[in-house]
């Protein structure tokens, strides 16, 4: 497995690094601090299964660094870490791609459980085809709790976890439908008759 950390500041992403050390001992940890420098990572680590992303970086401009990685890694799960308020960059963030967005300012166990739960999303990043309906009992439960116009602050309180880990199990669930939205998760769920409502 290769986790790819790309951040120009030595400092985080040394913290970075550590953290994913800690979550996968045997991991190979490619850590660069511009995109620039991802192509002949690739050719010398192979490529990433997952990508830890500084928004701000010497070679990009806004959210140019995550349509340039998900452009070439589409179906490698991005986790951008940043030092701008969730309220500032969040949804162009999400927008363009990423899979979730950590503030920098949010202390190294929740980064660690953000991460964490994106490295095991269900056990590998296996995708079932959106025909197949074997969903967990968590993501069950968040349907409905969807369907109930719960926020995601709301849903964390209801389940007794995480904001960020509301946020990963959301993300499984629209791979795992093969949607891209809370509306397009109702829908789905209406038509195919797992909502009793």
């Amino acid at each position: 497995m290769s986790l790819y950390v790309i951040d120009d500041h030595p400092l985080m992403r040394e913290a970075v690094v550590m953290l994913m050390r800690r979550l996968r001992p045997g991991a190979s940890i490619v850590e660069l601090d511009r995109i620039g420098g991802v192509e002949s990572a690739v050719k010398q680590h192979g490529a990433p299964d997952l990508i830890c992303l500084d928004l701000k970086l010497p070679d990009t401009t806004g959210t140019s660094g995550i349509h340039e990685l998900k452009n070439r890694f589409p179906d490698t799960p991005l986790a951008v870490l940043s030092a701008s308020p969730a309220a500032d960059a969040e949804e162009q963030c999400i927008d363009a791609g990423a899979d979730i967005y950590i503030e920098k300012s949010s202390g190294a166990q929740e980064i660690g459980n953000a991460l964490r739960a994106l490295i095991n999303a269900d056990g590998g990043f296996e995708e079932l085809s959106p025909t197949d309906n074997k969903l967990s009992k968590r993501q069950k439960q968040l349907i409905v709790m969807l369907d109930r116009g719960l926020s995601n602050r709301e849903i964390a309180d209801e389940l007794g976890i995480s904001e960020h880990t509301v946020k990963v199990h959301l993300w499984r669930l629209f791979r795992r439908l093969g949607v891209k939205s809370r509306t397009q998760t109702i829908h789905y769920a209406r038509t195919h008759g797992m909502l009793t409502s």
